[in-house]
């Protein structure tokens, strides 16, 4: 089986090049920048250097002081470090980028790929759960990841202890995908580095963190969201009421996934997400077969709804005159924002209708907050107010 196209949710870009691969890596890395902010930057000024050029300026504009863009030190060192480790820098226009991530509204613009990138062109289904699993809940693991990988699929999961490892060792032989949350080179936990040199003989190891990252708490749902991204669908083996494989579990279902759960004992706490994600509607899982025939025989998923639902207020729109607000108009804008944010994520389709503004005048202003680090965005390209826990 072969992956079909996906549409984009964003406008077609042209084959990198080299150089572009560095202009693009420096925007990335540069502060406050995110795949959703960088896509916006590359659309709005037509290439990664033309937008490395305006930062400035732009950060100025939003009261931002001493802005500086990533180094082109920095970004020499993560190419050198690649280099060693012989990964593969995968931009989003390039054939190799898998199909499924272009059609959401915060696809990573860059992943460092290590291992065999053939695990790409199948579909591929997510296998996620508990660390602390119980011997019930590895068998079922192994037993989906294997019968799944025999039907053609690739396994997607994220390498970390319980489920995840034994849904990679399951699937090695017809190859398996790991998505980290640090640097594609840093394997955590340590005690997966056998695990992870074997993923890259027949599989892939993918991440859009920087070579040499050290995962921190605050990667592990950005990680998540890219593993319900490329899967078309996400099975939950094992999983507390909350947990980190809820979140992947959300993910799936914002961006128009199938989720899955196998059903455990009420008094198992490791069983409580699963049971709840049934109640509310999941299909239950008894083995791979289940899983199989809730798959439409062809065709990728559609893409989540409120990409959807913000594509469409963008499309019929043109391009509009720039226009310049006086510091004090900004200065109401912004506040208009951020009245309307809290610690729940929300839709940019929301904010336009509650603040009733085109998107021309949102999207500049949403930058500058972003860049400001007054809002976050969360998976899916929702935005939340950021707060002082949140850290940079």
């Amino acid at each position: 089986m072969t992956e079909e196209a996906h549409s984009s949710t964003h406008p077609p870009l042209p084959p990198t090049t080299e150089d572009t691969q560095f202009s693009w890596l420096r925007l990335l890395r540069s502060k406050r920048v995110g795949p959703v902010t960088f896509h916006r930057l590359l659309a709005e000024y037509g290439s990664a250097q033309n937008a490395l050029e305006a930062l400035p300026e732009v950060a100025r504009s939003a009261g931002i002081k001493g802005y500086e863009t990533c180094p082109a030190k920095a970004v020499d060192a993560e190419i050198k470090a690649a280099k060693a480790a012989e990964a593969r820098l995968l931009c989003f226009p390039d054939p190799d980028y898998p199909k499924l991530l272009t059609g959401l509204k915060d696809a990573p613009p860059l992943l460092w790929a290590i291992g065999d990138l053939s695990v790409l062109d199948r579909p591929m289904i997510a296998i996620v759960g508990a660390r602390n699993a119980s011997s019930l809940g590895l068998r079922m693991a192994r037993s989906l990841a294997q019968n799944l990988g025999e039907a053609g699929y690739t396994v997607i999961s994220g390498m970390a202890r319980g489920i995840d490892t034994a849904a990679h060792q399951a699937a090695l032989q017809t190859g398996t995908l790991a998505v980290l949350a640090g640097g594609a080179d840093v394997i955590y936990p340590a005690e997966n580095a056998r695990l992870a040199e074997d993923i890259c003989k027949t599989g892939l190891r993918l991440s859009e963190q920087p070579m040499g990252l050290t995962p921190q708490a605050r990667d592990f749902p950005k990680r998540n969201r890219i593993i319900a991204g490329m899967a078309r669908a996400v099975v939950v083996v094992e999983a507390a009421a909350k947990s980190g494989t809820l979140i992947t579990a959300q993910d799936a279902l914002d961006y128009g996934r199938e989720v899955l759960a196998v059903p455990g004992h009420p008094f198992d706490a490791r069983s409580s997400g699963c049971n709840r994600l049934i109640r509310d509607g999941a299909l239950l899982v008894r083995d791979a077969a289940d899983v199989l025939a809730a798959l439409p025989p062809c065709g990728p998923p559609p893409p989540g709804p409120a990409a959807n639902s913000l594509q469409e207020a963008l499309a019929d729109l043109p391009p509009p005159p720039p226009q310049r607000r006086s510091l004090a108009q900004t200065h109401a804008l912004h506040q208009q924002i951020l009245g309307r944010l809290g610690p729940s994520p929300t839709s940019e389709t929301e904010l336009l209708r509650d603040l009733s503004l085109p998107p021309h005048e949102l999207a500049p202003a949403l930058t500058d907050l972003e860049l400001e680090g007054a809002i976050r965005r969360q998976p899916g390209g929702l935005l939340s107010k950021a707060f002082p826990e949140d850290g940079d």
